[in-house]
């Protein structure tokens, strides 16, 4: 049975924004995602999408000590670009898995579509979903939907 972490979207995939433009659902205060990218697109654009969202948005480098900081930020999603030069994204990921205080942080990961070895490599590190960097900002609402689903 699958049931539902804490999500700023209805069931249509939109944000429940209230007139000072945050987001007005029980409970949540506006949820924050850590965020890696080099490509600019769709890179550059993820922020202001997630923002438009409901997110708050931290950019994390790829030498940030990501354990560290999700242990103490408490973001409710990662969303990394596998096969970025700024670190070793897949041993990031392992390593988000491997410590007990993080390992059930969902990681959204994203890469070419025609890269299917790194495809594989970030599926095996643990990510939740591995997605093609041309669609993750059109699919962005339903991709985090489905990151957030818990078995």
């Amino acid at each position: 049975m699958r049931t539902r972490v804490a999500s700023p979207f209805s069931p249509d995939g939109k944000a429940f924004a209230n007139r000072h433009g945050g987001i007005n659902c029980p409970g949540v205060n506006q949820p924050l995602a850590f965020l890696m990218y080099e490509e600019l697109l769709p890179g550059s654009q993820l922020p202001n999408r997630l923002q438009d969202l409901g997110y708050r948005v931290q950019t994390l480098a790829g030498d940030a000590d990501w354990v560290a900081r999700a242990q103490a930020e408490k973001p409710i999603v990662a969303i990394m670009e596998l096969g970025t030069k700024k670190g070793d994204v897949c041993a990031i990921i392992g390593e988000l898995r491997d410590d007990p205080a993080t390992s059930h942080l969902p990681v959204l990961a994203f890469t070419q579509p025609e890269n299917t070895e790194l495809q594989a490599a970030g599926r095996n590190a643990g990510a939740t979903l591995v997605a093609s960097s041309a669609g993750v900002l059109d699919q962005l609402p339903a991709l985090l939907e489905h990151v957030l689903e818990v078995d």
